[in-house]
């Protein structure tokens, strides 16, 4: 199964859930808002792609952090505030993560 998280209301993530439903790809939709993820699943994402491209560090919520928030742990800041998550981060069936809509780097 591939998984989309995101927020439903970002734009990247509404362009990647049109394109895989325009070629037909069955994918479940995960709403950070509604639910978070766990610590187990953002180290995951930390250790297959990097703080530096899993934070969006020119989005709303990154910038309005305090310097001390920024200076955390990058598992706690997500863990506190998961929309700053590049989206849509994608999970496929063959366990590569995609962040952002760059299609052709699966990592």
């Amino acid at each position: 199964m591939i998984y989309v998280y995101g927020i439903p209301n970002c734009g990247s993530v509404k362009k990647a859930r049109q394109l895989l439903e325009e070629t037909n790809v069955a994918y479940t939709f995960v709403d950070f808002k509604k639910a978070p993820p766990t610590d187990q699943q953002i180290e995951h994402w930390l250790d297959k792609v990097g703080a530096e491209k899993l934070i969006n560090k020119k989005g709303t919520k990154w910038r309005s952090l305090t310097d001390e928030e920024k200076q955390l742990p990058a598992t706690t800041v997500i863990a506190q505030y998961p929309t700053v998550i590049k989206r849509p981060l994608i999970e496929w069936e063959n366990g590569t993560i995609t962040v952002g809509l760059d299609w052709t780097s699966k990592e």
